[in-house]
């Protein structure tokens, strides 16, 4: 029904927390194809689903009380991450 009319984005919430390794490749493929049509903002703590993000935001505490918003763009960060690439 999705794919018949998509919509210009869609937010899902830990959907993948249920399923083991495999199925969570599968659901992250999913929304990777999909992603062409919609927009899709999802609740994740899947280091699987997470390698799949373009971007990543998170929020960490690392003081008692003190929270910070962490934002990643993962090209830039794989960018980064190997100079030899530049």
């Amino acid at each position: 029904m999705f794919q018949l009319n998509p919509a210009p984005f869609c937010m899902l919430d830990e959907v993948d927390a249920p399923l083991d390794d495999t199925n969570t490749e599968r659901y992250a493929n999913m929304v990777k194809r999909m992603s062409s049509q919609t927009q899709f903002i999802f609740i994740s703590h899947s280091k699987i689903t997470m390698e799949y993000a373009q971007q990543l935001v998170g929020v960490t505490m690392q003081e008692q009380g003190v929270s910070r918003v962490v934002e990643v763009n993962m090209e830039e960060a794989l960018r980064l991450a190997d100079p030899a690439a530049a």
